[in-house]
């Protein structure tokens, strides 16, 4: 700041001098011409010195400016020399400002490709007057990298002309970072909203169920009591048939008798009505599947050997609906665990199934590998197929209610749905992939069972 200079005092008239040739209006004329001239030295003294005030103010005030900026500031000339830079800069590559003014902009990146970028923008011929965005990595001072985006405009001088360029950025270091948690929340909201959504299905499905096990109980229950009471009655007219025809048949009945055939339907009522009396059986035991899987009925467990449930499993299917289905399967140690024998045979029949149905189409021979692998804490079975895998799509609803790539008619898209249901009811982990040798791959992984309790 400029020091004020002080207004010299007012001199009083001189007195004017006699001189020969001069007269005193002379004399006078002068002195009132230098009394002009020293006011108007006082009034620009003044005026100068109020013009430095306010420079001084601006000054101080663009300081503050700059001080006070977060992102930070860099001048330099067209041959990159820096200028002026600010205080977010200083603190950001540890050095003051006096070290930095006059060096090049070119030793604060980080890497030759901002460098490179930096060069492209100083080096233009005809700058754009907006400016332009690009991204650099600083130096900072402890020697990492740090991202900053920069808005480069450049700087004009009184004559129209570049005579360098300003650069303004921000590090991104900590908006990255921010916008990294951020997007890692979003993702754990996305999952728990699938969870809570799942769960909300798989309550409907567990309602839909029931309603279905009740409906059905009563039917069955009606097949079954009269088809034993169709046993006793054909039990008891084979009995009175044969004795109808120890007295001694006539031709004429006789040749009834065997144009009905009435000894062959003797023969065969008792394997109809054992074949009606296990389809109903089977039936009744589905149904009280259903209802455990509902929770409506008290859910017994008990410890027992999976290799035996998977065992059945193949055999079903395999005598079912996949005669052609080769199924690579070896048992090993015993995969103990706890849980209900009947509803994780249903999970293995779902999932033998499904494999069935997604290779029979791939024109190669449908074939499933069934791997076990174990711990002390867990059991775990990879079953896959040669078929051709799962899209990308579908894996979010893959285990939805009523989800189904199957053709109308060929699936309810609940099987999936109930097998995952009984995983998850027994501890366990029901999931799917991809397989890395192609075909779709289904883990489920059960608690061990500890071996000395069996």
């Amino acid at each position: 700041m400029s020091m004020q200079k002080p207004i010299p005092p007012v001199r009083p008239r001189p007195e004017v001098p006699q001189m020969d040739g001069i007269d005193e209006a002379t004399w006078l004329d002068v002195i009132q011409k230098m009394d002009e001239v020293y006011s108007q030295l006082v009034e620009d003294e003044t005026a100068l010195q109020e013009k430095n005030e306010e420079l001084e103010r601006s000054q101080q005030f663009i300081f503050s400016l700059l001080s006070a900026m977060s992102d930070v500031l860099i001048a330099c000339n067209h041959a990159g020399a820096i200028e002026e830079t600010n205080a977010a800069l200083c603190q950001l590559v540890e050095r003051d400002e006096a070290s930095l003014r006059g060096i090049s902009i070119y030793s604060l990146m980080a890497d030759e490709p901002s460098a490179e970028r930096l060069r492209r923008v100083i080096e233009q011929g005809a700058p754009r007057r907006a400016g332009a965005i690009v991204e650099l990595n600083l130096l900072d001072g402890s020697g990492n990298a740090v991202p900053v985006d920069v808005n480069c405009t450049p700087r004009i001088n009184g004559a129209g002309k570049r005579a360098g360029y300003v650069f303004v950025g921000r590090p991104m270091g900590e908006i990255k970072r921010a916008y990294r948690e951020l997007s890692e929340a979003h993702e754990a909201l996305k999952r728990t909203q699938q969870q809570l959504l799942h769960a909300e299905k798989m309550a409907s499905l567990g309602r839909l169920v029931a309603g279905v096990a009740h409906e059905l109980n009563n039917p069955i229950s009606f097949v079954l009591g009269n088809v034993h009471a169709l046993k006793r009655y054909s039990e008891r007219f084979a009995g009175y048939i044969g004795a109808l025809h120890e007295t001694g048949p006539n031709a004429s009945t006789e040749a009834l008798r065997r144009s009905l055939r009435i000894d062959h339907m003797l023969a065969d009522l008792p394997s109809l009505i054992g074949g009606t009396l296990e389809g109903a059986q089977r039936t009744t035991d589905i149904v009280n599947g259903l209802k455990r899987f509902s929770a409506l009925d008290r859910d017994e467990r008990a410890q027992f050997d999976l290799n035996g449930e998977i065992e059945r499993a193949i055999h079903w299917i395999s005598k079912g609906a996949a005669p052609d289905f080769a199924v690579h399967w070896r048992p090993g140690a015993p995969l103990l665990v706890m849980g209900n024998a009947g509803q994780l045979l249903q999970v293995l029949m779902n999932l033998i199934q499904n494999a069935y149905d997604a290779a029979a189409g791939g024109g190669a021979p449908p074939q499933l590998w069934i791997v076990e692998q174990s711990d002390a804490a867990r059991v775990r079975l990879l079953l896959r197929d040669n078929g051709t895998g799962i899209e990308p799509e579908h894996f979010s609803s893959l285990f939805d209610p009523f989800f189904t790539t199957k053709p109308v008619g060929k699936g309810t898209g609940l099987g999936l749905s109930i097998s995952y249901g009984i995983v998850e009811q027994h501890g366990g982990r029901l999931y799917a992939r991809n397989g890395a040798r192609g075909g779709a791959e289904f883990v489920v992984e059960l608690p061990r069972a500890p071996v000395a309790s069996l």
